[in-house]
């Protein structure tokens, strides 16, 4: 299960933008992952419920996911097409001289935070 290892990563990462922007709670984050990523969504949420109660910052976040479809590119006939239904050959002209566009990637794409109040004397 390598789900809790990701959600591990991107805890560490908000962790560091919530230090660069005094961040004091986090209300939501938004990731985009992948069809072919192998996330499991299913554990990737309950890896996300497990952790964020013991992680500060986290501990009221809501996780929100975007799916990104997987698309693939035909090198031969220059077409694109669904990975999912076609895999590796292409179903425009049978070609296999593919390759994946998107689909695989796991992303932050948006959090939802509070600052802290800081207040200069000048």
């Amino acid at each position: 299960m390598h789900e809790l290892g990701i959600v591990t990563h991107v805890a560490k990462t908000l962790d560091e933008l919530a230090e660069e922007n005094h961040i004091t709670k986090i209300g939501s984050v938004t990731l985009e992952i992948g069809e072919v990523s192998g996330i499991l969504y299913e554990y990737f949420t309950d890896c996300w419920n497990y952790f964020k109660v013991r992680h500060p910052i986290l501990k009221e976040a809501e996780l929100k996911i975007e799916i990104i479809p997987a698309v693939t590119y035909c090198e031969d006939c220059r077409g694109t097409y669904e990975t999912i239904t076609y895999g590796k050959i292409c179903p425009h002209c049978g070609s296999e001289h593919t390759y994946l566009l998107q689909g695989n990637e796991c992303s932050i794409k948006e959090i939802e935070a509070e600052t802290d109040d800081i207040q200069e004397n000048t």
